[in-house]
């Protein structure tokens, strides 16, 4: 009996340790649901990926002739069959030549469409055949949740076409742009980002663009777990306006505002948007507005501070330019300030973007 239990305890032991022979034709099989769904995805979706390179113009010291020279690189992502390529701006800033390069290897010159430091994204396009561009499909951010699945596409370190998986770690995030303005609602992501996926996709489950791959919190400049995706609606609602008009259509309130705000802000003590001039003609204007005035010994007197609108309160000019732009031209707004102790209420119609 104790050399029965024996043998079988040896059977037993060899077939567990043994490994898997896949049998040909049916080696899926073995792959577990979600890594046939991540080799799904990849499919999918790495076509509609590119790498980006830029370089600039440095003319030496010692020479006449300007030499072109590498900046940098990062991602992007085919938003159509236009030929229209969407990446971050601090991608191609300040590039003099944008390179991008499809999955099959075939470089195209980029030409720079819009662009949107605000927010951080650019749209550049080449001329290449529709056959070779794919579009990647925009999901809705506004139904993310914390513990959902994601997948980043990238090129970390020059490496093309590196896929990552991880959750969505938290929502509503805010990150600092180029421009130091906040973006609201950013996504949370443990998917390892590194430098060079900047400008990259971030996907859901199903093979949809759910956020941008923008930027890490690492004190290496390497993956520590914590990236930052834009997320799609706001891409969804920026890109066409950079496509079609070349920069995001903010509308304006009709006023101007003082340069060095914090500085003031802090010499009078006050929280809000100091109105340095009402436009002529404007409806702050038409509604009587006050922006800076000068009095006796050449002292300034304040006139509108704005602290509130629609509700919200105003703190800065990166509140007030946040509210701002979620409304359009016609759209009116109630706008609330403190003129010497009174709280005053306007409701101000928002006018078109200057041109150009």
């Amino acid at each position: 009996m104790r050399i029965l239990m024996i043998g079988l305890l040896a059977w037993v032991l060899a077939v567990i340790t043994a490994p898997i022979q896949a049998q040909p034709g049916s080696y899926s099989e073995f792959f577990t649901e979600d890594e046939k769904n991540n080799i799904a995805v990849f499919k999918r979706a790495s076509p509609s990926v590119v790498n980006i390179t830029n370089s600039r113009l440095v003319r030496s010291f010692y020479a006449l002739n300007p030499q072109e020279v590498p900046q940098g690189s990062g991602t992007g992502f085919v938003w159509n069959e236009d030929g229209y390529i969407v990446t971050n701006f601090h991608v191609i800033q300040q590039a003099d030549r944008v390179m991008v390069t499809l999955q099959d290897g075939t470089t195209y010159d980029a030409a720079l469409i819009g662009a949107d430091p605000d927010k951080d994204l650019a749209v550049v396009r080449i001329e290449a055949p529709d056959r070779e561009l794919v579009p990647i499909r925009p999901g809705d951010s506004s139904q993310l949740e914390v513990g959902r699945k994601v997948i980043a596409i990238g090129n970390p370190f020059g490496l093309d076409t590196t896929m990552t998986v991880g959750v969505v770690s938290a929502l509503g995030r805010e990150i600092n742009s180029v421009s130091r303005r906040t973006i609201d609602d950013v996504v949370q992501t443990d998917a390892a980002i590194n430098p060079g996926n900047s400008g990259g996709p971030l996907l859901n489950s199903l093979g949809e663009l759910i956020g941008v791959n923008t930027a890490i919190y690492s004190p290496s400049g390497a993956s520590s777990g914590i990236g930052f995706a834009i997320p799609v609606n706001t891409v969804k609602r920026i890109v066409p306006e950079l496509i079609n008009y070349g920069r995001v259509q903010t509308p304006r309130l009709g006023i101007s505002l003082i340069p060095q705000p914090e500085y003031y802000r802090r010499l009078w003590d006050i929280s809000g948007v100091i109105v340095m001039d009402v436009l002529e003609g404007s409806d702050p204007d038409r509604l009587g507005m006050r922006g800076l005035t000068r009095v006796e010994r050449g002292r300034i007197r304040l006139g509108d501070v704005i602290v509130e609108v629609e509700g919200e309160p105003v703190r800065n000019e990166d509140d007030l330019a946040s509210i701002i732009e979620r409304y359009e031209a016609g759209d009116v707004v109630d706008v609330v300030t403190r003129r010497d102790n009174r709280l005053l209420e306007y409701e101000v119609e928002l006018q078109p973007p200057a041109r150009r």
